[in-house]
C-alpha cells in the first residue's frame, strides 16, 4: 500500500509489502522521516518496508553482498530530470522488516527504537550524511542521537 503523504516540502511515500508482523503504522514512519529530514529538504522520499527475500534481492543487486540488510539507502540522483517549479525525488529508503525485528532482539533493543533508528539513519543518508570515515561516522551518529532523543528513543550505539 502507497500512502503519500506532504507537510512541508516533502511529500513521503510509505511501501509496506512486508508479510512480517510488527511494522509500525505510516504515522510513526512518517513522523521519524521528518524528523531526520534537513529543514530545508523538498522533494519526494519512499520509504519501502520489505520482506527478506527481496532485502536480500536489493542487497545483492546493489551492494553485491549476500543475504539481506536492515536499511538500504538509494539517495537521488541529482541530474534526474523534473519539473522546474517542483521539487525532484530525494531518494528512497528500503528497511527489511523481519532483519528489524531479529536484530532488535538480538541486540536487547526495543523494537520501535530500533524501527526508529534504521528510519532514521536511512533519511541521513539521503541527507548526504554517511559512516565511510570514522569522522563521518561521528557527525552521523551524533546527529542520530540527538534526532532520536528528541523522539523519546535511548542511544541506538550504547553498548548494552
Amino acid at each position: 500500500m502507497t500512502t503519500p503523504r506532504e507537510r512541508a516540502a516533502v511529500l513521503i511515500a510509505i511501501q509496506d509489502v512486508s508479510a512480517a508482523p510488527g511494522v509500525p503504522g505510516d504515522r510513526e514512519l512518517e513522523a521519524w522521516c521528518r524528523a531526520a529530514l534537513d529543514s530545508d529538504a523538498a522533494g519526494e522520499l519512499t520509504l519501502r518496508i520489505v520482506d527478506a527475500g527481496e532485502g536480500a534481492d536489493l542487497n545483492a543487486r546493489y551492494r553485491g553482498r549476500e543475504g539481506p540488510t536492515n536499511v538500504l539507502s538509494f539517495p537521488a540522483d541529482a541530474d534526474v530530470p523534473h519539473a522546474l517549479d517542483e521539487p525532484g525525488p530525494l531518494g528512497d529508503i528500503v528497511i527489511c522488516a523481519p532483519l528489524v525485528a531479529s536484530e532488535a532482539e538480538t541486540q536487547g533493543k526495543r523494537v520501535a527504537a530500533h524501527w526508529a533508528h534504521l528510519v532514521v539513519h536511512g533519511v541521513l543518508h539521503l541527507m548526504g550524511y554517511d559512516h565511510a570515515s570514522d569522522a563521518a561516522a561521528e557527525v552521523m551518529e551524533s546527529r542520530e542521537r540527538r534526532i532520536l532523543a528528541g523522539l523519546g528513543f535511548e542511544d541506538p550505539y550504547a553498548v548494552r
